[in-house]
């Protein structure tokens, strides 16, 4: 294909990526650089006629105003916000292991700390629920492409609910049939014979009801995308390895899933994407107390009660994009290499 043909195909992709992906994230990572003013206080003393002084503090608007605006992105900090507490904690992951009682009392310390707090449970939940969305989606593929025609689109209707319903609504109604008046929350109690067991006391029942939302939420995806797929399974290999007497396990292992290897890869590079900024369900369930994710962090960050920190909210998206990218590195890697050995 000639150079100026290329161009004027990829000409409109490239100009979009470059407006709307290559310039927020260059101005993110400028806005990381800086950190809010802090505000003018002017302090004053009054003292009555007879004695007795007292001094009163107030914060100077028309000055903080004026040096908000001569300096709008804030004073310049450097990478001091990234080794903050708040963010990568250098100093106190310095003192942590100098001076923690073992392996666990360190990682029990680390934990505390909030951005690895956060990275603690994001990292959690998208090891699991990629594959158990993937395997769910798969399965129900699989017993799709199996039932008579004349169901199929029902079935189909019906396992795409959770992909039709909106997120924030679908994490809603399942909170609040775990609350202690739900049905899912007093049968919870009554399993277990705990009357105070919840969401909001239990940290394990919180994140392992996290982790199944986000597999019911995520699997319709994984469906439709292998749907798709076993309708391009070579019929003939199919019928050869049943002819030979391979059962269906065998079937699935040696000519389906070779033949979706190419989409499991695809699958896997959106899922963990997608899951690493998982940030809805945190919020619908009330969640943050015993989970929260690098997505909401940013959202602390941009709504706090005194005022908006766009310099840590900006450092903890440059942090989630060097996370993400080490995570999708290997799958990558694998896509290139299957691609280079079909053009071999």
């Amino acid at each position: 294909m000639p150079h100026s043909t290329f161009f004027r195909f990829m000409g409109p992709s490239l100009l979009a990526m470059i407006l709307f992906i290559a310039l927020p994230i260059l101005s993110i990572v400028v806005q990381s650089l800086f950190v809010e003013h802090p505000q003018v206080l002017v302090t004053s003393e009054t003292c009555q006629p007879f004695g007795g002084c007292t001094t009163t503090t107030v914060v100077d608007s028309a000055a903080t105003a004026q040096l908000r605006a001569e300096e709008p992105l804030g004073r310049f900090n450097g990478f001091g916000t990234y080794i903050d507490r708040n963010h990568l904690a250098f100093a106190e992951l310095g003192e942590i292991f100098r001076n923690s009682d073992g392996l666990g009392d360190a990682l029990a310390r680390v934990y505390n700390l909030p951005l690895y707090k956060a990275l603690a449970f994001t990292i959690t939940y998208c090891i699991l629920v990629t594959p158990l969305a993937m395997i769910l989606g798969l399965c129900i593929a699989l017993a799709v492409n199996t039932v008579p025609r004349m169901l199929k689109g029902t079935v189909i209707f019906f396992s795409l609910v959770p992909m039709l319903i909106t997120p924030l609504v679908g994490a809603l109604i399942l909170y609040w049939m775990l609350n202690s008046e739900g049905i899912l929350g007093a049968a919870i109690q009554n399993i277990f014979n705990d009357p105070g067991l919840s969401t909001r006391t239990s940290a394990p029942l919180t994140w392992a009801t996290l982790i199944a939302y986000g597999t019911w939420t995520n699997a319709p995806f994984s469906f439709i995308v292998f749907y798709a797929g076993l309708q391009a399974v070579p019929k003939d290999t199919l019928e050869a390895a049943m002819i030979d007497g391979a059962s269906r396990l065998e079937r699935i292992r040696f000519v389906v899933l070779p033949s979706l290897k190419p989409l499991i890869l695809f699958v896997l590079l959106v899922q963990l994407m997608d899951n690493f900024r998982v940030f809805e369900p945190i919020i619908s369930f009330n969640a943050a107390a015993n989970a929260t994710s690098l997505a909401y962090s940013i959202y602390s960050s941009l709504n706090t009660q005194t005022t908006q920190l766009f310099g840590s909210a900006a450092a903890t998206s440059v942090i989630t994009i060097g996370f993400i990218a080490v995570l999708i590195i290997p799958v990558l890697a694998r896509v290139a290499r299957e691609l280079s050995a079909g053009r071999a």
